[in-house]
């Protein structure tokens, strides 16, 4: 930066020199001068692009040549949840240079482990395991740890079994408190209420937790708690869902903590026509496909908290980056969601992700788990 300056300082003084020697000759002084300033633009331009370049040769190892070696070992289920955090994945590792192999389990958990195996013996230099159960994962993950692989966790549970992992994760303690104080602002409290979820999932767990404090506090009462967790949960769900909504039909708000479950209740109460306009609900995560439901004529869908996938999935490589050049100082990265109402949406005329983005910039947090050397992407 002090190059820069030097230049363009004496680049300035020299133009002011000339003009002041040469009043008599205004055309002559005017073409020297656009010359001096096209010389000092140049160089200016030049001095950028080559401080850009050592910038980015200043990337420590492995970072300083391409074709770093990292997989992603993930458990997805049904739902562009999933198919936007990998886009995010994907983008960053680009960004980054580095040579990504997906696995994906698809709901099996013994798949997982021995992926998790296979990408060991693939000789990645580091691993990102998304979803899946401590059990299955922990025995690969220490033995990737100790391999010298850096391992960075997302969504699963296993600081207790395998401590040496990089922990990530949404806060979900505080989305779930986002979207109930809204459902406790719309409803009221000592109302009657359902709960679709499925224990055992670790983000699903903690939002479990936050549900059991509200029901308490605002002496809800819990008439049904149904839910089943599958590689096409919304379809699968959807009748469980409709069964305790005939059972119960005095239910005032559903809670329904993540999209997949969301719409597997948005489905049963189209079976309901007697419900319609009696019954709110409230979820969990977001995607265009999301609002489109959120937004549409006679939705329930009152309010979801959320990330942007893409951007998690972007900060989970950058952690694992900064996690890979030893220059990560946290054991746990949590990334905050926001509040996402039905009537925001609807005020704002937002009909997807760009939309949303644009009206809700702290979706973007290029900051999380960034470094001067580190090219950031942006959705």
């Amino acid at each position: 930066m002090f190059k820069r300056t030097l230049v363009a300082g004496f680049a300035g003084l020299a133009i002011f020199t000339m003009t002041a020697c040469t009043q008599g000759n205004t055309t002559s002084t005017e073409t020297e001068t656009k010359t001096e300033e096209t010389k000092t633009t140049q160089t200016t331009s030049e001095a950028t692009e080559k401080m850009a370049e050592e910038e980015k040769a200043a990337a420590p190892a492995p970072f300083d040549k391409k074709g770093v070696k990292v997989a992603i070992v993930q458990n997805t289920g049904q739902g562009d949840y999933f198919q936007q955090y990998l886009n995010g994945t994907k983008k960053q590792a680009e960004a980054l240079g580095i040579e990504l192999s997906v696995y994906d389990a698809q709901g099996d958990n013994a798949t997982q482990a021995n992926q998790v195996e296979q990408a060991i013996a693939a000789g990645v230099k580091g691993l990102i395991v998304r979803h899946g159960f401590p059990d299955t994962l922990c025995p690969g993950v220490n033995k990737a740890i100790d391999a010298g692989i850096k391992v960075v966790i997302y969504d699963v549970e296993i600081q207790k079994c395998a401590p040496r992992a990089i922990q990530t994760q949404q806060s979900d303690q505080l989305m779930a408190g986002l979207v109930l104080d809204h459902m406790k602002a719309d409803i009221g409290t000592d109302k009657p209420v359902g709960y679709v979820n499925v224990l055992g999932i670790a983000p699903l767990d903690r939002r479990d937790a936050v549900w059991k404090d509200y029901l308490k506090k605002e002496k809800w009462t819990q008439k049904f708690f149904t839910g089943k967790y599958t590689t096409s949960t919304a379809t699968d769900t959807a009748p469980m869902v409709d069964t305790a909504l005939k059972q119960n039909p005095d239910v005032v708000a559903v809670y329904a903590p993540y999209d997949e479950l969301t719409k597997a209740t948005l489905t049963a109460l189209e079976q309901n026509p007697n419900l319609k306009g009696k019954v709110n609900v409230y979820g969990a995560d977001i995607s265009t496909a999301d609002i489109q439901l959120m937004v549409k004529e006679g939705s329930p869908w009152r309010s979801t908290g959320a990330t942007d996938p893409n951007a998690i999935g972007a900060a989970v490589v950058r952690t694992l980056a900064l996690h890979m050049t030893d220059q990560l100082k946290e054991t746990k990265v949590e990334f905050p969601p926001i509040l996402i109402t039905q009537d925001f949406l609807r005020e704002k005329g937002i009909k997807n992700m760009d939309d949303l983005r644009k009206a809700e910039p702290k979706l973007n947090i290029s900051e999380t788990s960034s470094a001067d050397w580190m090219p950031t992407v942006t959705f």
